[in-house]
């Protein structure tokens, strides 16, 4: 997987990184809040989505296009047009788009800046707002791991 260029962490202008199919624009940046939250929108592929991770900060998603399919506690649920999930912090959670076009959601991550310097981190630049999904190439997990290490981000093992 090819590395983000970095961002400048005190940035406060929108950006759009690709990872692991999902195309995530950052409308307000962390450093524009004083670190209270940050505002992405992501548009995941159909079939893809975020690993089982649990995390630091408190993260809600609000669904606006599509259906995704969350897991929490223990159990995959469906969310529609119009839904929202909040994430305890260390909840173990995770999602995906089961449907057979683009979905797309808001996610609002508080503090931002661990969220915000994880994407960066890992994904991909993209142009703004951009709506094509790159190639898909095999994830560095290792890399994913560490930097998710750094902003109190535990990725953790598939099911067997």
């Amino acid at each position: 997987m090819m590395m983000a260029a970095k961002v400048n962490s005190s940035d406060t202008g929108p950006m759009t990184v690709h990872f692991l199919g999902n195309l995530l624009t950052f409308h307000i940046r962390s450093a524009a809040t004083g670190d209270r939250f940050t505002l992405i929108e992501n548009r995941t592929a159909p079939g893809q989505g975020a690993p089982m991770h649990r995390q630091a900060d408190d993260e809600a998603f609000y669904v606006l296009e599509g259906e995704y399919e969350f897991f929490l506690d223990g159990t995959w649920q469906k969310k529609g047009v119009g839904e929202a999930v909040h994430i305890v912090p260390g909840t173990v959670h995770a999602f995906r788009n089961p449907g057979m076009t683009d979905a797309r959601m808001l996610i609002i991550n508080s503090p931002g800046s661990l969220h915000e310097a994880f994407f960066v981190e890992v994904g991909e630049k993209a142009a703004l707002h951009q709506t094509d999904f790159p190639p898909m190439t095999p994830p560095d997990v290792p890399a994913i791991v560490a930097s998710g290490m750094r902003n109190r981000i535990e990725i953790l093992p598939p099911a067997a």
